[in-house]
């Protein structure tokens, strides 16, 4: 949130008392682009941070108060170029050198504290993925970094990062290196067309000033529709990575340029002003109350808030005690204001490490009050630091703003890399040690009758074993439980000899990996089409004891996806412990449907092969390794599993194979929470993606058997 600690331009606005005998800042409706404090976008900043701050800290969700912050930054940064090209020229390293000491030094203490914290408070296993996202925060490229990743930095699942809210300052960073190139050729190509030498008399000089500001205007106007286009376009088929896109959200900063090059000639009457001050507003309170904002931002649904904000401006300060801007200019709210991008910065790590400290996925009441009141405590900390070093930076020779900020940012990067570089190493340590059958032999060693202990530990790790999951996950090609669209990712060859379709719930997911490698070495290709709790069938299913109905409608659309795909075959589960995540285990079943579906698949010509369910613990597995050992923490095949498959006993298509690997889980009698050194589950019935490579030989024989291939 860059636009939080803009530079005010221009001297301030006269006083003048109104009729009430209050005082306030004049109107100033001169010619002159953006001259003059404008005391309501200091209210304006802390209204959306508040939101921004609020929406995180309560109700896990974003309120279009950072669109907000976007437009002032347009607003306030483009008025500033237009200015210094009208004074000579816009002097570029002076500009970003200004920018740099005012934004990194408190960027830099947020991230190192940061560090710190994710060192003391997270799971090792993010590690080095924040380190990485530091170094993307300080070097302004994060937003690119989560977009590839589809991160969505409101999950609430344990593994969300103190960086991720680093996405809209690095976007601004962007915007600070591309604007100034994008005024400067306007200007110089308007000014060029208005007409040869230069004439330094006042109307030769008012003629430039006209058509710099016209061909800007008209550069900026194009901007704003070409990248409003982009962004609905691009919304509408991938949200997750538009929400990061500088692309996307480029129109958000030429709208706030559109409004400073119109502003000088905006008077409504004040009347109007004050309809538009509250109504700009409120929409922007209720924005995030009436809008998902996170899942349909940033295309056209963006436009509430900035036009919103761009309302309040238009409104400026009335000076009537019944105006918006008597809110928006009261002394706390300008306060607010004037520290509100160090409580950006802090607000965020801030909650984080609260949730992590007390294992949970929203603040409570009290816990929410204490995280906002200790990130005003830092931000009000912290915003005169950084306002002694701004200080600092300009006195001197050109070159000590940009020493003062490489001096802040090379130790954060040297410590931040040399940290990834490490985690690296001993990653790649990890992977040695985990292809050694002798140390991690996992399911192999069920048919050896080796259960000896290991001189290595447990892998994975049973306190982070939740993050041991398939690719699938991280890539967000599986869908959840209230979406309905298919989604199909692919993996594998890109000329494969055969097509594989992983289709089913989250037990069917969990053989992704092994799938995976067999494809790798086969020169196959697997289309991963999964959604949580929703099994391949026809029958209708219900979810928490609802009727599931966005899982009926996802199951029409795969089939209509694998009538124009036609794999070879669809791997998915054939039977089930659970038809419901609240009816319990022990009904092992040929899910009612599931021979239905596999007929309609034979008519495509597209073979089945169905796989027996896994055994369900019953319990979290690693919760009880946390307190007990593995002895304490066996469960019985019979828990959740028939004693006999009863794929065995179904009237099968011809067009199926069945699979049982009850063997590679459990011995007679008893199922183990590791298995040659590898966590079996990482929950109550999901099995670790670590433990599913160790399957690959076992299932790669009875797969190739079982189907003839």
């Amino acid at each position: 949130m860059t636009a939080l600690s803009s530079p005010q331009h221009g001297p301030a606005a006269p006083e003048r008392r109104d009729g009430t005998g209050r005082v306030g800042a004049a109107r100033d409706h001169t010619q002159r682009l953006g001259g003059g404090h404008r005391p309501e976008i200091d209210g304006l900043r802390a209204v959306a941070v508040l939101l921004v701050a609020a929406y995180h800290i309560w109700f896990g969700r974003v309120s279009g108060g950072v669109d907000v912050f976007l437009l002032i930054t347009g607003f306030l940064i483009t008025g500033s170029l237009v200015r210094a090209c009208e004074r000579g020229g816009i002097r570029y390293g002076a500009f970003l050198s200004r920018l740099a000491v005012r934004l990194v030094p408190t960027a830099v203490l947020v991230i190192a504290a940061a560090l710190v914290g994710a060192r003391l408070l997270l799971p090792e296993t993010l590690w080095q993925e924040n380190a990485g996202q530091a170094l993307a925060s300080a070097l302004y490229h994060l937003n690119w970094q989560l977009a590839l990743d589809s991160a969505d930095y409101l999950a609430r699942d344990g593994t969300t990062g103190p960086f991720q809210h680093f996405w809209s300052l690095s976007i601004q960073g962007q915007f600070y290196l591309l604007w100034p190139l994008v005024i400067g050729a306007a200007v110089w190509s308007a000014t060029r067309r208005a007409g040869g030498k230069r004439v330094d008399t006042e109307s030769g000089t008012a003629r430039r000033t006209a058509a710099a500001r016209r061909g800007v205007f008209v550069v900026l106007a194009g901007i704003f529709v070409s990248s409003l286009a982009y962004s609905v376009h691009i919304t509408g088929t991938d949200q997750a990575w538009a929400y990061f896109d500088t692309g996307a959200r480029l129109w958000e900063f030429a709208l706030g340029g559109l409004l400073a090059l119109a502003l000088p000639w905006l008077n409504p009457p004040r009347a109007l002003r004050l309809l538009l001050g509250w109504a700009g507003f409120t929409a922007l309170v209720l924005c995030g109350v009436l809008l998902q904002v996170s899942t349909v931002f940033p295309g056209y649904a963006a436009l509430w808030p900035t036009l919103a904000a761009a309302a309040v401006v238009v409104a400026g300060t009335t000076g009537s005690p019944w105006g918006a801007d008597r809110v928006l200019t009261l002394r706390p709210v300008r306060y607010l204001g004037s520290i509100s991008y160090a409580l950006y910065l802090w607000h965020w790590p801030v909650l984080v490490f609260y949730l992590a400290a007390t294992e949970r996925t929203l603040a409570s009441p009290l816990g929410g009050a204490a995280v906002l009141v200790l990130s005003v405590v830092l931000a009000a900390v912290t915003t005169p630091v950084a306002d002694r070093a701004t200080d600092f930076g300009r006195g001197g020779g050109k070159l000590r703003a940009p020493a003062l900020a490489l001096a802040c940012l090379l130790p954060l990067l040297l410590t931040a890399g040399t940290w990834s570089a490490r985690m690296e190493a001993e990653q790649r340590n990890l992977e040695q040690q985990l292809a050694d059958p002798q140390r991690y032999p996992g399911a192999p060693a069920l048919n050896d009758g080796d259960q000896d202990e290991y001189p290595a530990p447990v892998h994975p790790d049973p306190a982070h074993a939740d993050t041991d999951l398939p690719v699938t996950y991280d890539d967000g090609c599986n869908q959840d439980t209230a979406g309905t669209d298919v989604i199909v990712c692919e993996y594998g060859a890109d000329d494969p000899g055969r097509t594989v379709a992983l289709v089913g719930g989250s037990h069917a997911a969990h053989w992704f990996p092994a799938l995976e490698e067999i494809a790798e070495d086969r020169g196959w290709r697997v289309l991963n089409i999964v959604k949580g709790a929703c099994l391949f069938t026809d029958a209708p299913q219900s979810y928490l004891g609802e009727p599931y109905t966005e899982c009926a409608e996802w199951n029409d659309g795969v089939m209509a996806e694998l009538a124009d795909l036609r794999p070879d075959a669809v791997f998915t589960t054939g039977t089930t412990t659970s038809l419901d995540t609240s009816a319990g285990y022990g009904e092992e079943q040929v899910v009612d449907g599931y021979p239905a579906r596999w007929r309609q698949l034979g008519e495509l010509g597209i073979e089945v092969v169905a796989v027996r369910d896994t055994p369900r613990p019953g319990f979290d597995v690693p919760e009880c390794l946390s307190g007990a050992g593995p002895e304490e923490c066996t469960s019985e095949p019979g828990n959740s599993m028939a004693e006999i498959s009863p794929l065995e006993e179904a009237d099968l298509p011809e067009n199926v194979s069945p699979l049982d690997l009850t063997d590679q889980f459990c011995e007679p009698g008893v199922c183990r929470p590791v298995v040659g050194n590898v966590l079996v589950h990482w929950d109550d019935g999901h099995v670790t993606a670590s433990y599913m490579r160790t399957l690959v030989p076992a299932l790669e024989e009875r797969l190739l058997a079982a189907t003839g291939w």
